[in-house]
């Protein structure tokens, strides 16, 4: 009996050195040789280019960063509602989509600094686009919306009528099909996608409801935070991250600098 009780304290006590010695994120990353990243299909910061390649500023810089670490990059289109689960059952490494701070984001992830400007912002059809200038003028009107998006929680707190649907692009085939009466976007995806030369010369953009600031989230304590801050910081100091930033037109938040 005392052998079998010395056996299982010894038992007990090996679990806790082999938990001491896990690999934290960053070990994880570097061991496996690549950084994966969670991603939407949303211009300008996530989409694919006419070879299929995935491109935008927050793709061009996760490459960057990966690059910076001493690995590759594999990007992973998630369900933007389920992003919190795709992370934390270790899918993926982070969250790198025009991500809006949120406090349920800031609750659930780590997340980097702040390295982006962003607002939630009204899509209408542009011949109706004089009747929906102010905030007043939205009751009645239903709103598609990205599930679990910044753009949700806005039509929430309006009170107005939504329909989540996948990602922000099917939000603009919503209103363009007559099927939702607008949408509630990330304002630096309706400069690139909504208006004259695009896909939707069709639609435009009104109301402003939100000011906001993208970050990019990781496991809760993650050392990979701290390491893409520092990635950040380097970034913002030697210019490479502004030049990417005007390459698609994305409005950079002050970094601090390490």
């Amino acid at each position: 009996m005392k052998k079998l009780v010395a056996l299982i304290l010894c038992l007990a006590m090996l679990m806790v050195c082999c938990a001491g010695l896990a690999e934290s994120d960053k070990e994880a990353v570097l061991a496996k040789g690549k950084l994966v990243v969670g991603i939407t299909d949303f211009a300008p910061m996530d989409y694919r280019d006419t070879d299929g390649s995935w491109v935008g500023f927050d793709a061009d810089m996760a490459q960057y960063f990966a690059r910076y670490l001493g690995v590759e990059v594999e990007f992973v289109e998630i369900d933007w509602d389920n992003k919190v689960l795709e992370l934390n059952s270790g899918n993926i490494d982070c969250v790198w989509n025009g991500m809006t701070l949120t406090d349920e984001v800031l609750s659930s992830m780590s997340c980097s600094n702040p390295y982006a400007n962003n607002a939630q912002i009204v899509i209408v059809p542009v011949d109706k686009a004089a009747d929906y200038q102010t905030v007043e003028s939205l009751a009645g009107l239903t709103f598609a919306v990205e599930a679990g998006s910044a753009g949700q929680a806005a039509a929430e707190d309006l009170g107005v009528a939504f329909n989540p649907v996948q990602n922000q692009a099917a939000t603009l085939l919503e209103v363009a099909a007559q099927t939702s009466d607008a949408a509630i976007i990330d304002s630096l995806m309706a400069a690139a996608m909504v208006g004259e030369g695009t896909d939707y010369a069709g639609l435009t953009y009104t109301v402003p409801l939100t000011e906001e600031k993208y970050g990019v989230g990781f496991r809760q304590g993650s050392d990979l935070v701290d390491a893409l801050n520092a990635f950040f910081a380097a970034s913002w100091a030697d210019g490479s991250m502004m030049s990417t930033a005007e390459l698609y037109g994305v409005q950079l938040a002050i970094i601090p600098q390490e």
